[in-house]
């Protein structure tokens, strides 16, 4: 922690701080280091330990600061290493609220940056450790006014919902009573209805206790905030309520003002309305936070551990790194790990998406949340709490909805000089028409009091938060997980999105796309080429046994194999020397390529493919294409893209002709070829240049560079497998129709923000003076407190349920379906082996699942499929 010392001359404070420095390597490192923090005005003296990875900085806090240091560090190369916190905050009403946390949080010395999401209720701290703590932190909005739940680490699901329960009972209580007490003195004022006793001392006996029980936690906030030199709409709301009832008690007793000053039910009302407004707004605020809420509650809460030969359940906090776990069949997979023992299929739905359970046995990898289904397995924990898969998962989501995206520093700057502006507006009103106009004082104070109780600075404050958070929360309900609120907007602004080819448009892994046989039949040909194949690890010979296999053909033995570096293999296959290769091999061996084959070869080199040539001692007999084949909806997506406007390019390694096959096989037109994958930043940074606002979708692998330069990195990812900590839009399913939706999404949600936005401004910029009097000279139309205070309820609930509608959003993309579909009167359905397109009309091998029908272009596919049904599903 930071001490304070006397310094050398006894009268300067001078203060001690230490960092921890990540990226030193050596001695030298830290020299560096030590040199550029001694540099910095202000620092009496600097030790950097290298073993502990640690600088021990003594320095002027008037003349320099943490931020400083860090700045100083950061800029010779290095990094300091911070923790993140999320606290949860009670007690926020209003975007000021919000701002007084997050200024109580920046204020405090090690915190380098601080944001508070007023729909969540957290605050998303990020810190220096050895110089602040979270009990700093809780002391620090404590002392600003607000209430301290604890951190998320802290988070137990069911005591915070039971305090929400108990709060909006509270509320309810209150609001109730409040109206069942003030709508019938409201009435009987209206009607006046005659009383055996004076109106006034009726009304002010009956409103008193409730007004007080109503209005005393108003009071409170408000003078909570002022002693913080903080004007919130608590301020504003309590000057409304107090100038009614006082005025109410001033005319009751006939000091200064008449009995005619009779505010008493006006007062009740309009302190019910607000408790009403809070009410409806906490009920919005908790479902906002309910993807938070379903992804923590798929953690499992204790595990069976395996120790010394005997079986102990634990709480899933005490599972440690390499800890045996047995999950028995319609348990939760508690931890992720790696299975050792067992067979079984595993739910991963709640992870991936997919309704289909896969097949997992010894060496697979589980996911901690996913559900074991039919047999017992035993696993070796590889990563426990906030490492796993989920928790990772949770913590992005959390971040992000924390995140606040540009458009909402409009709002902030807003609500900045809303309330000063409002209680200007409240006076100068009050003093045009009293003074200027010659108004009398009754009507002046009730401009007065509906002008302060009609303005909501809550509805600006919560127009943003409360998009980015359910927003985001449907993102992951539906596989897109979007890091921050910044990328949504920079998402809405795109021109261009570049596709890397390799494993994100296409496959990744090389196909057998044709085999032309020429003296032989085909089978003859592959079987010859996958027993030769068989013997070479190369990715084209595995397409080729692969292909195979398919077919229900078997390698056989083959003798005196050998390698031609670049060029092919042979062996000597039922006693023939046979060649496998490519152009160069078989004209180095002077082996004749037909001039039928030669067309055939032609043509595929010219489609992009790799042309395979199968050589007997007499000639080629054969060429097998195999190509890197486009994913199943790669095309679809790009078409898509191109529908919303947005340019589509490609960028690969590959050469410029098997680069345009693939481009014009998707449907792109523009193409970077030949570019290493180091070169790949400087391709997105050369089209930024340009003007273009760009997305890098690829698959997170080798993409780094390139995600990382892009306006938007999406890194695809595959089910369980996807790697989280790449682009700042991170899609679970591989799936390249969720890359157009989570651009979709984010159109979506800033078009809600906006509009939020509009009626935020809109409501206020149109009642403020409807309650000022300015339609009462030329239509007699005045603003009643009562429906001023109805108004202001409703505003902040409008805008918290256009935030709600996103929950049932379903971006066009994802609405599309994997059932059979019927283009051109055609009817068409997936080779599930293979993934070939087949008419099911025409298709001649068929085969029945689980009550669904199957559609295979070949006998092997429809064996592969019968033998391991659930491999390709």
């Amino acid at each position: 922690m930071t001490d304070e010392e006397a310094g050398e001359h006894g009268t300067e404070k001078i203060r001690t701080a230490e960092l921890d420095v990540s990226g030193m390597h050596c001695a030298t490192c830290a020299l560096t280091v030590e040199k550029a923090l001694q540099n910095v005005e202000g620092v009496a003296g600097a030790e950097v330990n290298f073993a502990a990875e640690r600088a021990t900085v003594r320095y002027d806090p008037e003349k320099t600061d943490l931020a400083d240091l860090e700045k100083a560090v950061e800029e010779s190369g290095f990094g300091v290493v911070h923790e993140q916190v999320t606290i949860r905050v009670g007690g926020m009403t209003c975007a000021m609220c919000v701002q007084a946390v997050e200024k109580a949080l920046n204020r405090l010395e090690g915190v380098v940056t601080a944001t508070v999401n007023l729909g969540a209720e957290r605050a998303y701290v990020t810190y220096n450790p050895r110089v602040v703590g979270v009990e700093e932190m809780k002391e620090a909005i404590e002392e600003a006014g607000y209430r301290y739940l604890g951190t998320e680490d802290e988070y137990s699901g069911a005591a915070e919902r039971a305090a929400f329960e108990r709060d909006l009972r509270d509320k309810a209580v209150r609001f109730s009573v409040g109206f069942a007490v003030s709508l019938p003195l409201f009435a009987i004022g209206i009607l006046e209805i005659p009383l055996p006793v004076p109106m006034d001392w009726f009304m002010f006996l009956v409103t008193l206790p409730v007004f007080l029980w109503l209005a005393i936690p108003i009071f409170r906030a408000a003078l909570r905030a002022l002693q913080h030199r903080t004007l919130n709409m608590d301020v504003m709301y309590s000057m409304g309520i107090g100038v009614a009832y006082g005025a109410s008690i001033l005319g009751t007793l006939g000091i200064v003002l008449t009995p005619e000053f009779l505010f008493y039910d006006t007062a009740v009302m309009l302190a019910s309305f607000l408790t009403l407004g809070r009410y409806l707004e906490a009920r919005a605020k908790g479902r906002t936070s309910e993807a938070i809420r379903r992804l923590v509650g798929l953690q499992a809460k204790t595990a069976t551990v395996v120790r010394e030969g005997s079986e102990e359940q634990v709480p899933i906090e005490e599972v440690a790194e390499g800890d045996m776990v047995l999950v028995r069949p319609g348990e939760k997979v508690p931890v992720d790990g790696e299975i050792v023992r067992g067979e079984s299929y595993v739910d991963e739905s709640m992870i991936t998406g997919e309704p289909v359970p896969v097949l997992k046995s010894k060496g697979d990898p589980v996911v901690g949340g996913t559900i074991n289904k039919n047999s017992v397995i035993t696993l070796t924990s590889t990563r426990v709490g906030k490492d796993t898969m989920l928790s990772q998962i949770i913590r992005m989501v959390e971040v992000a909805q924390g995140s606040k995206p540009p458009v909402q520093r409009i709002a902030d700057r807003a609500v900045t000089y809303f309330i000063p502006t409002v209680i200007s507006i409240a006076i100068t009103a009050f003093l045009i028409w009293y003074v200027i106009l010659g108004a009398t004082l009754l009507f002046s104070l009730t401009v007065l009091i509906s002008v302060l109780v009609v303005a909501c600075p809550c509805a600006l404050g919560l127009a943003t938060p409360t998009a980015v958070t359910v927003g985001i929360g449907r993102g992951a309900d539906l596989g897109i997980l979007v890091k921050n609120g910044e990328a949504l907007e920079i998402s809405e602004k795109l021109t261009t999105i570049l596709f890397d080819k390799t494993g994100t448009l296409t496959r990744g892994m090389p196909r057998v796309t044709e085999v032309t046989a020429f003296g032989i039949g085909e089978d003859a040909l592959l079987s010859m080429a996958a027993s030769i194949e068989n013997n070479s690890q190369h990715p084209l010979a595995e397409a080729v046994v692969a292909k195979a296999a398919a077919e229900g053909i078997e390698p056989e033995e083959v003798q005196n194999f050998d390698t031609y570096s670049g060029k092919g293999v042979a062996a000597t296959y039922r006693g023939t020397r046979v060649l496998i290769g490519n152009r160069a091999l078989m004209e180095e061996q002077d082996a004749s390529i037909p001039a039928t084959l030669r067309e055939n070869l032609d043509a595929r080199e010219q489609e992009g493919k790799t042309a395979v040539l199968v050589a007997l001692e007499r000639g080629v007999v054969g060429v097998i294409a195999i190509a890197d084949t486009l994913k199943p909806d790669a095309a679809q997506a790009i078409a898509a893209m191109n529908a919303m406007g947005l340019g589509v390019a490609m960028i690969t390694g590959d050469n410029a002709r098997t680069a345009a096959a693939v481009a014009r096989e998707a449907g792109i037109d523009r193409v970077l070829a030949e570019v290493l994958p180091g070169d790949k930043a400087r391709e997105v940074e050369s089209l930024q240049k340009k003007g273009e606002c760009v997305a890098f979708v690829g698959d997170g692998i080798n993409d780094a560079p390139a995600l990382a330069q892009s306006d938007v990195g999406i890194a695809i990812g595959s089910g369980t497998d996807v790697a989280i900590e790449t682009g700042e839009i991170v899609l679970i399913h591989d799936d390249l129709m969720d890359a157009v939706a989570s651009v979709q999404l984010s159109r979506k949600v800033m078009g809600r923000i906006k509009l939020n936005l509009f009626w935020a401004f809109a409501y206020n910029a149109a009642l403020i003076p409807v309650a000022a009097g300015i339609l009462y000279p030329f239509f007699g139309i005045t603003f009643r407190p009562e429906l001023a205070g109805l108004a202001m309820a409703l505003s902040s609930v409008t805008v918290i349920s256009l935030s709600l509608l996103l929950k049932r959003y379903i971006p066009p993309a994802t609405q599309r379906t994997n059932q059979e579909k019927e283009p051109e009167g055609r009817h068409i359905a997936i080779d599930p082996v293979c993934t070939m397109e087949m008419d099911t009309k025409t298709a001649q091998f068929t085969a029945e699942y689980k009550g669904k029908h199957y559609y295979f272009c070949s006998p092997g596919c429809k064996r592969a499929f019968e033998e391991y049904p659930e491999r390709y599903l």
